[in-house]
Parts: structure tokens; sequence; C-alpha cells
């Protein structure tokens, strides 16, 4: 055991060897399809296989000693690391992209070989490499402390190929920490703003908070609305107009509007139902069906004289720019008969839920009636009414005559009390007034958010995120994270920032492609409060 590997260059696949007689860094880095047919031939010499696993976004002495145990358990120490695409450690991460990752790993003496992962997880590569022991740092000792739970899938693996899994007793840093310390990973103001706020709060505190969301049953009632995005490269002015042309990528469907809120939701709360209207004309219905979550429940209404709300965009690729907006809609109310049994449908389950919560895009879906449904029959209602340029000036949170939580941006705010100019501060404590309302947030783009409540004041909490990929959609997961949270009285400045650390997850997506889910926002909440 531990015989350098160096005596086996014999064989083709074995690393470069220098000038000193050591492997070369770039000998020692090898893909996973390179490796397993060395691992096998290493194995049948009798060399007993180490693996490691994991981000090593920032090696520190912590992961030297941890790597340095490991080689002690065999004689070949492979190291894989995750790739760039499954980090999902939040905005910024990694600091440090695959490459410069695999090739630190590599330069390190007691590592023989370095690759980077082709899965989120070690379980698939486990599988193919069929190392002897895996090693894992002593912080995962407490399983239940993973928050991805793949530990224990990890584990099973190594058993499965005959292995055996081991855990290192030494030094640990945390490279999270020394990132958000030393590297310029978050706008100055997030750094200030966060050093604060872990004063209050940890990781695990927030974490606990959002996982006892879990048992409310909430009903979202909005506009359906199917996003098309038609990814295009532009090529500049015709020569005989003025038309942009362009040439089509490729196209991508999303379930938005109050179907992506109802998908936010599924994966904080457990009992989720929606209720929407689609157009007889062009329903969409079997494509919107197949895009909501299992624990959501859909009660469909349909209004003949319309298709489903369709928004399809025209999108520059490269920077997920919009070039041009194409709509499918009638904005007109609902037909009386589609209203009325709309109406009282609502009226008939609307006592069954903890939390109401309102996506109204203002095409056309709730009406006088249904806003007086909703106000008398809610327990604790959470509204957002969007402005657009189909609605723009008609669709403003004033048409409630109350509201438990309100959630608009700043231009909604300002359109809704008549101060385009004046303080934003007078604006909120108008609207908050008139709707006799508990709690307000204001979405401030990249400036932010305020939330007031009227016995607390304000809190002002800075954008978390320099990466923006598109902004569309951001507003509805703020939202919807944030209602559920309000209604459970958690504290105004936990909501505030549970919700930034949502809308910061929410631009890194086109559109509404992926609903923002617990298990990443927990590794966010846990990157950014280390």
């Amino acid at each position: 055991m531990n015989q350098p590997v160096n005596n086996l260059e014999t064989d083709s696949w074995v690393a470069d060897i220098d000038n000193n007689g050591s492997k070369s860094i770039e000998g020692k880095i090898k893909s996973l399809a390179d490796l397993a047919p060395a691992v096998s031939s290493l194995k049948d010499q009798g060399k007993r296989i180490v693996h490691c696993h994991g981000v090593f976004d920032l090696v520190h002495p912590g992961h030297i000693r941890h790597l340095g145990a490991a080689k002690q358990k065999g004689d070949v120490l492979i190291v894989t690391v995750t790739p760039d695409a499954y980090v999902n450690k939040g905005p910024g991460r990694p600091v440090f992209n695959q490459r410069l990752r695999v090739e630190t790993l590599a330069a390190l003496a007691c590592v023989d070989f370095a690759a980077v992962n082709e899965w989120p997880t070690a379980v698939e590569t486990i599988h193919l490499l069929r190392p002897d022991v895996y090693v894992k740092g002593n912080d995962y000792t407490q399983r239940e402390g993973d928050l991805t739970g793949k530990i224990y899938d990890e584990e099973k693996a190594i058993l499965s190929v005959g292995g055996s899994i081991h855990f290192t007793e030494d030094i640990t840093f945390s490279s999270t920490r020394l990132l958000n310390s030393y590297f310029d990973v978050l706008p100055p103001e997030a750094d200030v703003y966060l050093r604060n706020f872990r004063e209050r709060y940890s990781a695990d505190d927030v974490i606990q908070q959002l996982k006892s969301l879990n048992k409310l049953k909430v009903l979202v009632i909005g506009d359906a609305i199917v996003d098309e995005y038609h990814l295009c490269r532009p090529y500049g002015m015709a020569s005989k107009s003025s038309a942009v042309a362009a040439q089509f990528l490729s196209s991508e469907i999303f379930a938005g509007g109050a179907l992506a809120v109802a998908n936010h939701l599924a994966g904080f709360c457990k009992h989720v139902h929606l209720v929407t209207c689609l157009g007889e004309q062009d329903s969409r219905q079997e494509f919107i069906s197949q895009q909501m979550k299992p624990n959501v429940s859909s009660k469909f209404f349909f209004r003949p004289d319309s298709p489903t709300v369709i928004k399809r965009r025209y999108v520059q690729s490269f920077l997920v720019t919009k070039l041009f907006e194409v709509s499918f809609f009638n904005d007109q109310m609902l037909p009386p008969a589609v209203d009325e049994t709309f109406c009282h449908y609502i009226s008939n389950v609307i006592g069954d839920y903890d939390l109401v919560v309102v996506a109204d895009f203002g095409h056309g879906l709730i009406g006088r009636k249904a806003i007086d449904t909703l106000c008398k029959g809610a327990r604790y209602m959470a509204v957002n009414t969007q402005l657009n340029s189909i609605n723009l000036g008609y669709n403003t949170i004033t048409k409630y005559p109350r509201a438990d939580y309100v959630c608009i941006d700043e231009e909604e705010t300002r359109m809704a009390s008549r101060e385009r100019y004046g303080p934003l501060e007078h604006s909120i404590e108008q609207l908050t007034d008139k709707l006799k309302c508990r709690l307000m947030t204001v979405t401030r783009g990249h400036r932010g958010s305020v939330t007031f409540q009227p016995e607390q004041g304000y809190v002002t909490v800075p954008v978390l995120s320099r990466e923006v990929v598109d902004p569309i959609g951001a507003g509805d997961a703020y939202l919807a994270v944030t209602a559920p949270c309000a209604y459970m009285g958690f504290p105004t400045d936990l909501i505030a920032f549970i919700g930034n650390t949502v809308g910061a997850l929410a631009v890194r997506t086109i559109g509404n492609k992926e609903p923002v889910q617990p298990v990443p926002l927990f590794r966010f909440i846990t990157t950014l409060l280390k």
C-alpha cells in the first residue's frame, strides 16, 4: 500500500512525467472515460483506490489535510469536482470555474488523478470507477446536515460496489466563508447588510422557518399565461425597411402567470390548489397540466371567446434581450355565465385554505364580483396586481378593498398612489392604510426591496446577486415564497431577506423555466450566512 503510482508509468494511460520525475499537472487531469479503464487496471495490480468528491471552489488548508488523510487510506487518490452547472450554491458561485478547480487539485502532491464530474453528485461516478474507499469530511458525519440528502445515496453506491465510506477527522475551514470574506462575490452594500443579518439569524434558523411552511394549504387564484421564448440571432436592420432581421435559433415554452406562482409555492407548501381560466379557442390545457408540479391540484374554467393568454417573445439569444413580443389574449372581463360559476366555486372552497394568493395580471379573469368573493372569504389574502403593456394604468392594487399582504414593484406602487415622484414611503403608507394591509413589499429591481409593517417600520434589503439572466418572473417567485412567510407571521426582516434570496435565484433563469426549489434556496441561504 501507498507505493507511488509513478512506478506504473509503463502503462499508456499513466500521467505524463516531467523532467523532475513527477507527474505533470496536465498528466493528472483525466476524463471519466479515461479514468474508468485506468482504475480497473490499477485494481488488477492490487492497488487500493480512494475517491474524494466535492466543489473545491477555494482550496484551503482544511482541504489539503482532508485529501492527505484520504490518501492514507489507499494507494491511489482520485478527486472529482462538481461541474459548474451543478454547483448550485447561488449567484456568483462557483467563483473559480471547473477547469481552474481541477487544475488546483491536480497540483497537489497527494492527488494522483483529478477529473470534472459529469453528474450533480458522485453516485454515478462511484458506480463507474468502483473505488475501494469513498472519503468525505467530518462535517458529513451528521448525515442529516446534508441539505441535498445525497450523502445517503453516495454511501449506498459505495457499499453496492463493495467499497466502504470513510470520514476524515481534522481541522475544518469553510470555503464559502473565505470567499464571502475575501472575494468580491456580492455587491458592497450586500456585504454590509449580511454582516448585520448574520448577527440575528443563522442559516439553520432561516431554513427551519421555511420548512415549517410545508403544512399550509394554499389557494392560488390568477391568470394563466403561457410564455413562449423564441431565441434569435439579430443581424440588423433590413435593407428596405426599418424591421430588424433575425435568424430563428430555437424556442422554449413555460408555464407563467398564476401557473408559475403555484409551482413556486408547491416546493414549500404541501397542498396547493390552483383556480384559473383557460381559453377554449387554444386552451393549451395538456401542456399546462404537464407543467404543474404533482402537489398542485388544478381547477380550470374555460371562456369560449378567447385563447389562453399566450405571450410570445422574440429574444436575442446571447443576452436574453427582448426584441419584440406578440400576445394572444382577450382582456375583456369573463362572460357573465363563466364569471358566475367561477365566483361560486371560489366561495365554496375558499374556507378550506389557510392562505389565498392572488396573482392578478389584469387579463380579464378577476372582476368586481370575484374581488368581492375573495375579500369576504379569505382568512388571509396576499395580492399582486401586475402592470404590463396591455393593462397599464388600469390594473392597480387599489381595485381591492382589502389585502393582508401586498407584493408589487415600485412602478405599480407609484401608479396606485398617483405619486410619480414623491417619497416612496409616502406611497407605501398611503396604500397600506387604504387596504388595511398588515405587510407590504415593494420590489425595486437592481435596488433591492423595501418591506413595511406598520408596527415594525421599514426593512430595506439590497440585491443579493450580480447575475441577471432574465428578470421576468422574479416578482412572481418573490410573491409566492414570501406570502406563506407573511401568513405565518415571520419577522419583517426575515421575510424581506427570504424574498431577496428568492429573487436572486429567479433572475438567473430564463422566464419561468424552473420554479425556485427548496434545496437550491437552502444552499444559497447557507452560502450567504456562513
